[in-house]
């Protein structure tokens, strides 16, 4: 019976030794660079979800290495500089403006223009289609004297 506790009490326990990071700084500034990295950094394998949040391999991977640039001094920028050069921009939440993602940031502003060159084009030829009347006034002006009740 004693072993049966003993064993069901291990078990039990097994949760609680469930393995938490924990990071050494050496002053608070480092550790809120640090949070703040892990925050605006995003997982590569995981559907748009930051490193701090993920628990994949590579997120952890990126989380251990996002310690170590901070640990040797390096500030925000460079950490970032370096996982972009690593992993792409795709690990910002905020890509730069490059050739390869020109459309991605002028592409709602093309969208909204040409939006608004269809409906000035379609307004256009409405109001030219009032002003001339396909028919010619003859045959309008025998229109409106039926319209108007009077008889040929």
């Amino acid at each position: 019976m004693r072993m049966i506790t003993l064993l069901l009490v291990s078990l039990l326990s097994v949760p609680a030794l469930a393995a938490i990071q924990v990071y050494e700084f050496d002053n608070p500034q480092q550790e809120v660079l640090y949070q703040q990295l892990t925050k605006e950094l995003r997982c590569p394998k995981c559907q748009n979800q930051n490193i701090a949040d993920s628990n994949a391999p590579l997120a952890q991977d990126l989380r251990q290495k996002a310690y170590e640039l901070v640990k040797e001094g390096k500030d925000r920028d460079q950490v970032v500089d370096y996982m972009a050069a690593r992993f792409g921009n795709f690990v910002t939440y905020d890509p730069p403006m490059t050739p390869a993602t020109i459309f991605l940031w002028l592409g709602p502003l093309f969208f909204v223009l040409g939006g608004l060159a269809v409906l000035l084009v379609r307004t256009r030829k409405n109001t030219a289609l009032t002003d001339n009347p396909v028919m010619d006034p003859a045959e309008q002006a025998k229109l409106e004297r039926i319209l108007n009740g009077d008889k040929d």
